[in-house]
């Protein structure tokens, strides 16, 4: 019998399709279902066969820990406090690993809020009142892993790193917190400090552990998010949306060839403005806003410290130049404010852009650290900005920022933090120290092998201003265990000590941290005689590329929006 050919009948071809779609979409489920129980048995088969006894492990209660369970404490840094945490959720042996991941976020926001209670009740001088602010936002990230909102459907990996990145800045906040008591030599604040926030650390840890173990499940085996989400029971808003409610529009008014004529408000010294602070003009700025606020602020030098709160969202701060619109503050450790609070200018509210504009801080280099930019906000953008002082001139303290051809100014640790940061296109200038002082560019504050942070500096010039004849001046050094600096493509004068990087104490640094170098360029370039450090490297391009715009900090999502140039890849 001869077959028929012909016009397939279009209703019945939609049904056909219709299932075969969703034949696939049951062939990637249950495939990345059957892989994820593998890992997960895996995971608790090399548990019990390290276990001299036969003995099911327990929980504080009592019951014995779930696969789950099991699997999700063994990629923790303190197992320990997630058996004990994690392994008493109600019903903990029939919760899967994503919910027990929210569980853990819970149970930390708990912790992280009882700790703020106890700083909050113990006094209300400078360092305690630093603390309650940083756990606040500590319980702000934490909260942002929890948002819901009715979009989703791009890949798991894109949210896997939205939450790595407010789980990274919790940490970080809670780190910054125990720091800033240690400032000033308090032993028994800073050991308050360390007990109360003992527990939240490391269940902030753990969090950020599990959750960077399911993005490389899920990343293997290219699951789509909102499969993924649906399990977490997360619908997250777009970063698109969170920017501005008009997508279109916000992106007519920064396609604007001059921002100052579509300013919202117009801050002048000389009484032609609105205001005549910044300051006061932030006042201005609505609660969450999700389209932009534009301060045009005018030609003159400003001497305040300026601080855009949590709330103020996507504010475009724009000026006449990077030598004529100047914010200068002297706020300093000498003096009795601790680093994170000695910042001309910081920066807290998400989708903050700044260009055209200058940040200096004056304290000069005998009152030490004296911040001149601190950024903490996520999604944020400099361009045609300079940032001027001397020790810790920009902190990067923490989230996503972009700088774009920018001059930073500074000696020791001067761009220095624990965000994830890409600096292109700027010209980065060492000064002349104090006496006896080295300088040091960077210094990275990475704790936590799973934050998903780092300092990356490409196609940028290294160059000394001034005279440094006798001063030793050195690309970099390791804040902390897991310091993560790149730096690639660069023109790097040969001022540079050929050694490369500075040890942060004895005449090494710690085998895990991750130092890179990539097709720099210049006297200062040369890798010969770099420091012999298992953490240094010099990068292959798919390593490199890793630190790129889109990988590191984008992924062809946020920048585009805000209309500032850059180089998405090498």
């Amino acid at each position: 019998m001869l077959s028929t050919y012909g016009k397939v009948d279009e209703r019945e071809h939609a049904m056909l399709e219709a299932r075969r779609k969703s034949r696939k979409r049951i062939a990637i489920i249950a495939v990345s279902l059957v892989v994820l129980a593998g890992i997960v048995f895996g995971a608790v088969f090399g548990t019990m066969a390290n276990k001299k006894s036969t003995t099911a492990e327990t929980n504080v209660n009592g019951d014995s820990i779930s696969v789950s369970v099991k699997a999700v404490c063994d990629v923790t840094l303190h197992k320990e406090k997630c058996l004990e945490t994690v392994g008493a959720a109600p019903n903990a042996s029939s919760l899967n690993p994503e919910q027990l991941f929210i569980y853990a976020v819970k149970i930390t926001i708990a912790e992280v809020s009882k700790a703020r209670n106890a700083f909050s009740s113990s006094g209300d001088n400078t360092t305690m009142s630093a603390c309650v602010e940083l756990l606040d936002l500590t319980v702000d990230n934490l909260n942002n892993t929890l948002t819901s909102s009715e979009h989703g459907d791009v890949t798991l990996p894109e949210l896997v790193e939205d939450l790595r990145t407010w789980l990274s800045s919790a940490e970080t906040y809670q780190d910054t917190c125990v720091e800033t008591l240690s400032e000033f030599n308090d032993q028994e604040s800073k050991t308050f400090g360390e007990s109360q926030l003992k527990n939240a650390t490391e269940m902030t840890s753990n969090a950020l552990a599990i959750i960077t173990w399911l993005g490389k499940i899920a990343d293997s085996f290219k699951l789509r998010r909102r499969k993924i989400a649906d399990s977490f029971k997360l619908r997250r808003r777009l970063l698109s949306a969170d920017l501005a409610v008009d997508f279109n529009v916000g992106r007519r008014l920064l396609q604007s060839t001059d921002l100052r004529k579509v300013a919202d408000i117009v801050v002048a010294k000389d009484g032609s403005g609105k205001y005549r602070t910044i300051r006061r003009a932030l006042k201005d700025v609505p609660e969450k806003s999700k389209k932009r606020t534009v301060i045009y602020v005018k030609k003159g030098v400003y001497f305040e410290n300026v601080k855009v709160e949590k709330s103020m969202w996507n504010v475009v701060v724009v000026g006449d130049g990077e030598s004529k619109s100047i914010v200068s503050g002297r706020l300093n450790v000498v003096d009795g404010t601790p680093t994170f609070q000695s910042a001309t200018f910081a920066v807290f509210g998400k989708g903050f852009m700044a260009r055209d504009m200058a940040f200096i801080n004056t304290a000069g280099p005998s009152k030490h650290q004296a911040v001149a930019l601190m950024v903490s906000a996520d999604l944020t953008a400099f361009y045609r900005c300079t940032m001027n002082a001397y020790q810790d001139t920009l902190y990067v303290h923490a989230q996503r920022q972009y700088y774009r051809d920018c001059t930073i100014i500074g000696t020791v640790d001067f761009i220095f933090g624990n965000a994830a940061s890409v600096l292109q296109n700027c010209k980065i200038l060492p000064r002349r120290p104090m006496k006896g002082q080295k300088n040091t560019i960077t210094a990275q504050g990475r704790k936590d092998p799973n934050q998903n942070t780092g300092i990356s500096i490409h196609r940028c010039t290294i160059s000394p201003l001034g005279d440094l004849t006798g001063v030793q001046t050195f690309l970099g050094r390791p804040w902390k265990n897991f310091s993560t600096t790149v730096i690639m493509d660069s023109s790097l004068h040969r001022f540079i000590d050929p050694k490369g990087w500075l040890p942060w104490v004895g005449d090494s640094a710690p085998d895990t941290i991750f130092y890179g170098e990539y097709k720099n360029f210049g006297a200062g370039a040369s890798t010969k005689n770099r420091v012999k450090w298992k953490g240094l490297r010099f990068l292959s391009k798919k390593e490199a590329t890793r630190f790129t715009v889109k990988p590191f900090i984008d992924g062809g999502r946020w920048l585009p929006t805000t209309k500032v140039p850059f180089r998405s890849g090498l």
